[in-house]
Parts: structure tokens; C-alpha cells; sequence
């Protein structure tokens, strides 16, 4: 069934989001049913070069100058000028992917500034070994191990919320002039890429990232950096800048400033009867190297055990080099580390963590309420439950603090590095967690509500709302239930986002939504006899000779009474609009409203004016986005925000604003589909209802 979703189909709107929703359902994007990338297929890619007998030409990264990047990589910089595309073969006799293992020292940068990458690459060792084997269709079919770090955005679990296929790469013919991105060893290839070290490590699979800075962590750093050796953990550090004018300059001990190293190894030597901490780092240019203190040929290496010398020192210029951790702490401002697992950072053996992940969306007016100094719209944001329920193991205890329960939060907005080339950068994100009141443990269909966050602190939060691609924090809480609050920093930001739950001992998560439904008043509907005169007396008048009021009739009876109320704003009620209202009314089915009729319908405007007026909090005549979803509530409707961006979408402004015949039309509109329509139609009353096409056409054209 899934199958379907795949095929490009045109479609937008509200269809679109459908199609989206019923296809994630269906289970595409999970490990067994991965989407194609860019409807990528490697088979028919094969059978395709096969039968042309050319070499194989990627479309989606073709050699072209626009694939290189944009700004100062763009096909007019000065240092793209004179690129030459080449396939392996074209550069080598016997070109290979990997010469006797892969090592981190195989890792050297070229001539682009990316050593945030490099550094992750370097810390992330690979063990596969991979020649380039003479294949008809000019391309290489890398294993998904290793196609996972050479090209992060395909063959992996997506970070970006579905598994995306295929679980494999396709190396075609990449950019070539020295080789821009990582060194080349005679005869053989280096294969790298052309932002931070922890975003790249996010991009390999199923890592959790971390970060600390240096002057903050307490003197637990030291078991724990040796534990990052020992527990499958990769980290990348930062050398201290004072000024962005520092970055990759060179201090006089040849530290780069703002240079980004791989971490990779920590050792404790007996130094003149002193036990000294030592930290081993790896420059990515594979030279140019720290002079100071235990650097390769310092004197410090003089006065330790001999064979321990020969183990660890190092007198290569391989760009790595030990350094004492009194200096690693001085020089270096931030320690970032991705678990392969996310293990308790203290922790001696590895352990499965439990992990949930959940896509979600901030949309103008209706879910981007912006973060708690934004008290008016923070609780429209979208929310999601966790419950602990197990404290932490002893041997995890952070310096013999109270016991809790420690978990692990990631937030990932997507889809913003592509679209800086349009001049739209990363937004401000972050996120609040807060205890769940006593009287909703348990409950799932339940959006907290403004007043909620206005009588409650949060009971922990990301260090800080910041323009990264992610954001996380390790927490450890009592056992009890929690709502996380994702948002930007300011309201009216809109964006997709994944939000990321790790947690050691058993715990559960939660999309936290309302549940939908209607609870309308009854309504009293009375015969022609107990209407009062007057007011048939005004019918009279309004309806004509044939006593019924037409579409058009009720759009001109309407649009002369809200032109009497100048408080509201308003361009009048359209046509389509009024059709709507004599669809929901109309009893015998003629298109027309009679006596009883109208008198239903005149109620109920009376009724929507005085909602409206209620919640036009700052008397401008037309309500904010989010001040409709209030009035919504309070005639009798709870929706979920999937509905509420619908409604925003169909009926606001483009400036937010809610005029009072558009929030007439929205409340007539959602009255006539839950009366006249599902409820008159779900018989068996089990919530669902079963349409042919008929009936579907019958419905969408004429309700």
C-alpha cells in the first residue's frame, strides 16, 4: 500500500498533508519501507547505464559548478575558478577508497576551511577496507557502513525523522584541483566533503550529541574524557578565539584558534611522582602541531617510565599530540561529544538506551508561538509528554546528588542549511520542560493551556535558545510525568523540527494534542407560532414575496447589518460564504431559508458576535490567529493543531488577523461538517465513516 506514496503525484493543500499523514501510517520512512532519496533507485540506475552503456551521472550532485555550493563556493567565486570534474580512473591507474584500513590519521583537510568536519570524520574510525572495483556502469556501490560517513545525507536514519533509502552511495565524478577537500596520498584517493563538528556527527547514524564548555565542566572531565576513549564516544574540541578575526589563526605554540580537533585519547602518567593527566588530539591538516608541554619532542617525556614513553609518544608530523589537561582546559573553550550510544556519561559498560523521535512543525499563527517570554501564544507551541518512571543506577550518581531518573533531549530543525543559498539562515530554537499538574497524570489528549505556563516554572530547560541546527541537554528529574515545549525564540517562526527522547531506564513519550470534538450547546429551536412578532415582522420584510430568503438575499441582509457595527473589521461576507450557512440551515433541502429557519441561523451570528467581542482582547475588530483558537474553544470546538493550521491557512489575513466574517464562516463551516455531515452520516456512532465516490463529490461540492 505504501508503495503508491512514493510516485511523484500533484497534488497541494489539504490533499497534500493527507496524502503525507496517511502515507507515514502506512509505514513509509521506517528501516523495512525507506523513501527513495530524490526517488532514487540504485537497481534501476544500474539497469539504466547497462542499457545506454554510459558511465554513470548523478542528477541529484551533478558536475557542475552549482553543486560545489553557493556565496564563496558559488560558480563565480575565485575559489571555484578553473575546477576540473574527474572520475577516480581519470586521476589514478589503480585508484582505491581505503589503503590498508582506515586510520585517523588518513583524515587531512585541503584546501577549504571545513575542519568541523574533518575533525568528526577523524573521530569516527573506519574499519572497512574498500578498492574500486572495474564496474560497467562507472559507478561504486559503497556498503552502508561506510556510506553513512561519506555521505551523511543519504543511506542512514535520517535525523530528519524517517529512514531514508538507498542504504548504499553512489560515488560518480567529483570536483578535482589539488583536491579540495582532504589530502591525497600518491596513487591512491582520500575521499571527504566540503558549521561545527557535533552537527556533522549528528549526521552519522543514531548518534547523541552533547556539549560542554570547558570553564564550566566541574572535575568530573577527567574520568570522563577517558570514558569517551573507552565507550564508543566520538568529541571534537575548539581552540579558545577572543574575536572572529581570530579564527584559524595560529598561536605561538601552534594551536589553530576557533580550529576544531579530534579527541582522541586520554592517559594518566606517573611524571616525577606525580600522577599527570594527558589528553592526545589530532590536528586535521595533518600538520602543524602544539609545541608546548608533552608535545612530540618535549622534555616532559624525559622523566617517565621509558616503555610507557615508547607507547604513547609520538615524533611524526601527523598533525597529532599529546597535551597536559591543565593546558587542554586553558587552551580550549568547548568539548563536544556524540555517543554512538547515549549511555550515562559516567557509566563503565555500554547499554541500550530506550529513544523515541517525533517530527513536528511551528506554522504562522497557529503553532509557532515563540519561547516563555511570549506568554500570550508560548502554549500554542506544539507539546509532548514524557514519563519517567526508574531512577538512575548508583554507579551513574553525578557527585552524590539526590537520585532522578536522567534522560536526554535533542532538537533538530530541518531543512535550514539548504536553504541559505535563499538568504534563510538556521532560526533561534530551544525548549522548556515542565511537571505535569497532579490533576492531568495520566491523560494524554490534553494541549496545556496559556493559563498553565502562567502559573508554573519550568523545571528544566536547554541551556539556551540558540541559532544551531541542534540543540541539546542531558537532564536527570524525580520520577513522575513532564511536558516538553519545543519553540523558537520569537513567535510567527515557522519551521519543521524533530525532537529526540533518550532515556536509560523505562520511560514513555507522548504527542500531547486535543482530541477532536464537539460540545455545542443544545439549541432551542422553536416553531413559527413561538416566534416573536417582531421579528417576523422583520423576516417579512427581508424575504420578499415567496417568504424564503435566497443565498444572494442573505448575503445582502448580512453585509447591510455588520455594516451598521463599525468596531468590526470586515470586507463583507462573500457569496460562497452565505451558500455555506443556507446549506447548514436548510431543512427541506430547496436552497432556501424560511421563517424557522432564519430565526436559527439569526441566533446563532448573534452568538458568534458575542464570542468574537469576547476575545478581541485588544478591541482592533478582528482577532489574532491565536485568539481564534481560544474562540473555537469557547463555542463548543476542540481541535488539534493539524486543524487549527488548516483554519489559520483558510481564514486569516495575510497579517494573522481573524475579520468577523471569516470567523462566522470558520464556525459555520465546522458546525456543518460535524452535524450535518459526519454525525448524520456515522450511524453506528464508532467514529468512522465510509464514502464512495459519489457521495464524496456530493459532499465536498455542496456541503
Amino acid at each position: 500500500m505504501a508503495e503508491e506514496f512514493i510516485t511523484p503525484v500533484y497534488c497541494t493543500g489539504v490533499s497534500a498533508q493527507v496524502q503525507k499523514q496517511r502515507a507515514k501510517e502506512l509505514g513509509l520512512g521506517r528501516h523495512e519501507n525507506a523513501i527513495k532519496y530524490l526517488s532514487q533507485d540504485y537497481e534501476q540506475l544500474r539497469v539504466q547505464c547497462l542499457q545506454s552503456g554510459a558511465l554513470f551521472r548523478d542528477d541529484a550532485f551533478p558536475p557542475v559548478a552549482q553543486s560545489l555550493g553557493y556565496k564563496d563556493l558559488g560558480p563565480n567565486s575565485s575559489k571555484t575558478y578553473g575546477i576540473k570534474w574527474k572520475r577516480p580512473t581519470e586521476m589514478f591507474s589503480n585508484p582505491q577508497f581505503i589503503v590498508d584500513g582506515a586510520t585517523r590519521t588518513d583524515i587531512c583537510q585541503g584546501a577549504l576551511g571545513d575542519c568541523w568536519l574533518l575533525a568528526a570524520i577523524a573521530s569516527f574510525l573506519l574499519t572497512h577496507t574498500n578498492s574500486f572495483p572495474s564496474e560497467p556502469c562507472g559507478e561504486k556501490h559503497i556498503p552502508a557502513t561506510l556510506g553513512e560517513i561519506l555521505w551523511p545525507s543519504w543511506a542512514q536514519p535520517c535525523p530528519g525523522g524517517a529512514w531514508v533509502s538507498p542504504s548504499s552511495v553512489y560515488v560518480g565524478p567529483r570536483p578535482h584541483s589539488r583536491l579540495l577537500v582532504v589530502g591525497m596520498v600518491p596513487g591512491t584517493l582520500r575521499w571527504g566533503f566540503s558549521g561545527p563538528s557535533v552537527p556533522t556527527l549528528k549526521d552519522l547514524p543514531l548518534l547523541v550529541p552533547l556539549k560542554f564548555q570547558l570553564n564550566l565542566i566541574p572535575n568530573v572531565i577527567r574520568s570522563l574524557i577517558t570514558e569517551l576513549m573507552r565507550n564508543h564516544r566520538l568529541s571534537v574540541t575548539r581552540g579558545f578565539i577572543s574575536s572572529v578575526l581570530d579564527m584559524e589563526a595560529v598561536t605561538f605554540k601552534k594551536l589553530g584558534k576557533g580550529h576544531a580537533y579530534s579527541v582522541t585519547g586520554a592517559k594518566q602518567v606517573n611524571y616525577r611522582g606525580q600522577m599527570v593527566s594527558l589528553i592526545r588530539m589530532r590536528n586535521p591538516w595533518g600538520e602543524v602541531e602544539w609545541t608546548g608541554a608533552w608535545s612530540d619532542g618535549s622534555s616532559e617525556w624525559n622523566n617517565i617510565d621509558p616503555y610507557e614513553r615508547q607507547q604513547l609518544q609520538v615524533k611524526m608530523e601527523d598533525g597529532e599530540f599529546w597535551m597536559s589537561f591543565r593546558d587542554f582546559l586553558r587552551e580550549f573553550t568547548r568539548l563536544e561529544i556524540c555517543n554512538l550510544t547515549p549511555d550515562a556519561l559516567q557509566s563503565r559498560s555500554i547499554r541500550k538506551w530506550n529513544t523515541m523521535l517525533y517530527e513536528g512543525t511551528w506554522r504562522r499563527g497557529s503553532t509557532a508561538g515563540g519561547c516563555r517570554n511570549y506568554p500570550a501564544t508560548f502554549w500554542v507551541n506544539p507539546q509532548f509528554k514524557i514519563r519517567l518512571e526508574e531512577v538512575d543506577d548508583a554507579e551513574d550518581d553525578y557527585g552524590g546528588r539526590e537520585s532522578g531518573c536522567s534522560f536526554v533531549l535533542a532538537l533538530m530543525q530541518k531543512h535550514r542549511r539548504r536553504e541559505r543559498r535563499f538568504g534563510r539562515d538556521m532560526e533561534t530554537i530551544g525548549f522548556a520542560v515542565y511537571e505535569v499538574p497532579p490533576q492531568l497524570v495520566g491523560q494524554s489528549a490534553v494541549h496545556l493551556k496559556r493559563d498553565f505556563f502562567l502559573a508554573n516554572a519550568s523545571r528544566a530547560r536547554s541551556e539556551q535558545f540558540i541559532n544551531l541546527r541542534e540543540v541539546s541537554s542531558r537532564f536527570r528529574l524525580p520520577p513522575g510525568e513532564y511536558v516538553v515545549v519545543p519553540s523558537t525564540f520569537e513567535p510567527n517562526k515557522e519551521g519543521d523540527f524533530v525532537l529526540r527522547f533518550f532515556s536509560e531506564k523505562r520511560a514513555g513519550t507522548q504527542e500531547l494534542d486535543d482530541q477532536v470534538q464537539a460540545n455545542l450547546p443544545d439549541e432551542q429551536v422553536l416553531s413559527e407560532e413561538e416566534i416573536d412578532e417582531s421579528f417576523k415582522a422583520l423576516f417579512r420584510q427581508l424575504a420578499g414575496e415567496d417568504l424564503e430568503i435566497s443565498v444572494r438575499e442573505l448575503q445582502t441582509i448580512l453585509n447591510r447589518i455588520i455594516s451598521k457595527h463599525k468596531d468590526l473589521r470586515t470586507k463583507g461576507f462573500s457569496l460562497e460564504s452565505c451558500r455555506s450557512m443556507v446549506n447548514l440551515m436548510d431543512r427541506d433541502g430547496n436552497g432556501k431559508l424560511g421563517l424557522v429557519e432564519f430565526n436559527i441561523l439569526w441566533n446563532r451570528i448573534r452568538n458568534y458576535l458575542a464570542v468574537f467581542r469576547k476575545f478581541d482582547v485588544d478591541k482592533s475588530g478582528s482577532m489574532s490567529a491565536y485568539e481564534m483558537r481560544m474562540a473555537i474553544e469557547s463555542a463548543g470546538f476542540k481541535l488539534n493543531k493539524k486543524l487549527y493550521e488548516l483554519i489559520i491557512t483558510r481564514y486569516s489575513e495575510p497579517d494573522l488577523a481573524v475579520d468577523f466574517d471569516n470567523f462566522v464562516c470558520c464556525l459555520v463551516r465546522l458546525e456543518t461538517m460535524f452535524h450535518r455531515v459526519f454525525q448524520t452520516l456515522d450511524t453506528d456512532l464508532d467514529g468512522v465513516v465510509t464514502f464512495d465516490l459519489f457521495k464524496w463529490l456530493q459532499l465536498t461540492m455542496f456541503a
